[in-house]
Order: structure tokens, then C-alpha cells, then sequence
């Protein structure tokens, strides 16, 4: 295992920058995710780690040592692709075994890593099949063997769950985080989606353009956002934004709404209300808007409703008996309430 430090770096193609000055600390054990929309630089930056792409600015180092220039097969590092990049004409025992034998590891030695490997991933039973005999989710999981069996410092996952169906995708998402409780190995998760970054990572880090935007634990993030990119980023269904103004204590939206905000300024000064659907509840002591659309799905509804031009999005987990063009009431909780700067996005404080 090894810490991983990420200072200041950047990387240009030509006239485009991608990253832009990126710094990350990473503790040994730690498990981390990169999180952010497609193009923010997240898979280039966990290349660059891997030694796949050359650093334009600044230093990464693992374990102490800096590895700028170092060969990836001399970072001691292994990766699990989106693709699986198995080899077709090798047997799952032949795949997991092939970087220990392009390292001349003795057959005694590669024979006892691949069976452990095998146990840890539950493919004992499937070490002689090739890989067009298995399923999307067993491929992925001889991709991950093959990366066990290096015992290295650091694991590294590019996007690994993208080709898998929404289903295969939660259960991998659990043996991956199971697998990680297990070797307690550094591990850094590339993803573009926030669900598995929240639910797998000791640590998120979300990017937008080529620059970290917030670093933190995956709550934290969540019930405290820097701004509105990442309060709109992380959790699902997205947070409502409601321009407005805050003036005599409590927020006056500009499409009518007056909003609860306890502990509000009393100045007026422009700003941005959110609110977190699942933070809203039907309410007769609520202020009054149109419902727009219905979506139950079992455990919960989501119910879109619109005043004055302004739509909110209501996460409720009970049975909802309403229907589009009907008044409901609705009510935010005050206490779960955020304001932003309408300006530069980022969070005030009151």
C-alpha cells in the first residue's frame, strides 16, 4: 500500500488545456474517487497516474517517490479498465496469471497468487473458461484478479461498471467495495457517476474542467457543498435552485414563493435558495404549487410542480394520489435549506 500525492498538475493537448492546476492528497488504504461530467479531465488524470499519459506541470508521487518520468511498469501500480482487455485466447487462469509471468514469477509462486485471487473474486470454478464463456460481470471480475495477483501499492479504476446493466452494476459496485475492506489497498476510482461515487469511497473528489472543485467524504459533500456545482452534482435527483432575494428573514423567490430560512440576514441581497427534493414534503402548512408530472416507483415518488415559472422537484417516500394540473401544498425543510451566491455559485454562510 502507498499514499499518492497530486501536486499542481497539469496537462495540455497542443493549445488545449485539460488539466488545469489539479492537486489531490491520497492516505494510504484510502479509497477515492474522481467524480465529475464527461470531459472534466478525470481519466486523463488517472493515465497520467498510471504513466499511460506524459505530465505537462507539476509532480505525482507514490509512496514518496516522485514518478513523473517513471515507466508504468515500474510504478507499481495496476489498472482495471471500462473494456475488461482480456485476452481471448487465454483461459481466465492464463489472464490472471500473465503479469506474473512476463515478470518471471516461478509457477509455484503464480499458481498460489491466481488461487487466492480466484477465492477473494469467487472464480474458482471458472479459472479454465475463456473469456467469451463468461458474463459481462465475470469478465470484469477476472480484470479485477489480474490486477490482485500484482499485489501492487495502488489500484486503479477507470470507469470499470459502464458496460454492465443497471442490476449487474449495484452488485459490483458492493463486491468492489468489499474487495477494498479486504486488501485495504490504495485505490483510486474514476466515474462519472455520483451514486457510485458516493456509496463506494471514503473520499470523493469532484471535477469540473480540469479543476477540482471540492475534495471530501462523501456526506460531507452532500450536506455541504462548496456551490452550486456540486450541490446540483452530488445526490439524486439533482438539488432545486431558486433565484431569488433574501430580505427581512426569510427568502423571496422572483417567481412569488416566500421560502423558509431560519437565521437568514435581514439585509436584502440577491442569492440562490436550494433545497434537496428528498427535503421537501407535502404539506398543508405549505405554500401552494401546480403538479406538473407524477414518477412512482415503488418505494418513493418524485412529483414535479411548478408556480410562476419556477419548477421543484418533491422526492416522497409514500403513496402520492395526486395528478398533473392539481394544487398540492408543499413545504421545505427550513433547517436543510442552502443559499448561493447568484454571481460566482458559491456557498454563503448564515
Amino acid at each position: 500500500m502507498a499514499s499518492v500525492s497530486i501536486s499542481n498538475v497539469q496537462k495540455s493537448f497542443g493549445e488545449v488545456e485539460i488539466l488545469k492546476g489539479v492537486s489531490i492528497d491520497i492516505a494510504d488504504g484510502e479509497f477515492v474517487t474522481l467524480v465529475g461530467p464527461s470531459g472534466c479531465g478525470k481519466s486523463t488524470l488517472l493515465r497520467m497516474l498510471a504513466g499511460l499519459e506524459k505530465i505537462s506541470g507539476g509532480t505525482m508521487a507514490i509512496d514518496g517517490q516522485v514518478v513523473n518520468d517513471l515507466p508504468p511498469k515500474d510504478r507499481d501500480i495496476a489498472m482495471v479498465f471500462q473494456s475488461y482487455a482480456l485476452y481471448p485466447h487465454m483461459t481466465v487462469r492464463e489472464n490472471m496469471a500473465f503479469s506474473l509471468r512476463m515478470r518471471d514469477a516461478s509457477a509455484e509462486e503464480t499458481r498460489a497468487k491466481v488461487d487466492r485471487a480466484a477465492e477473494i473474486l469467487g472464480l474458482g470454478s471458472l479459472l479454465d473458461r475463456f473469456p467469451k464463456q463468461l458474463s459481462g460481470g465475470q469478465r470484469q471480475r477476472v480484470a479485477m484478479g489480474r490486477a490482485i495477483v500484482r499485489n501492487p501499492k495502488v489500484f486503479l479504476f477507470d470507469e470499470p461498471l459502464s458496460n454492465l446493466d443497471a442490476k449487474l452494476r449495484v452488485a459490483m459496485r458492493g463486491e468492489i467495495k468489499e474487495l477494498h475492506q479486504r486488501l485495504r489497498t490504495t485505490t483510486v476510482y474514476v466515474t462519472h457517476d455520483q451514486i457510485e461515487a458516493m456509496t463506494m469511497a471514503s473520499k470523493v473528489v469532484v471535477m469540473r474542467e480540469g479543476r477540482v472543485e471540492q475534495v471530501g467524504p462523501p456526506l460531507a459533500l452532500y450536506d455541504r457543498p462548496g456551490n452550486m456545482f456540486v450541490a446540483g452534482f452530488i445526490g439524486s435527483p439533482s438539488m432545486n435552485f431558486i433565484p431569488g432575494k433574501v430580505s427581512g428573514g426569510e427568502f423571496l423567490a422572483d417567481c412569488g414563493l416566500r421560502l423558509p430560512l431560519p437565521g437568514a440576514p435581514a439585509d436584502a441581497q440577491r442569492a440562490v435558495y436550494g433545497i434537496r427534493p428528498e427535503h421537501c414534503r407535502l404539506d398543508p402548512a405549505g405554500f401552494e404549487m401546480n403538479v406538473v408530472v407524477v414518477e412512482p416507483s415503488g418505494s418513493e415518488t418524485q412529483i414535479v410542480l411548478r408556480q410562476g415559472g419556477q419548477d421543484l422537484v418533491c422526492l416522497v417516500h409514500d403513496r402520492v394520489d395526486a395528478q398533473p394540473g392539481q394544487a398540492v401544498r408543499v413545504l421545505p425543510d427550513r433547517a436543510k435549506a442552502h443559499l448561493f451566491d447568484p454571481e460566482t455559485g458559491v456557498a454563503l454562510t448564515f
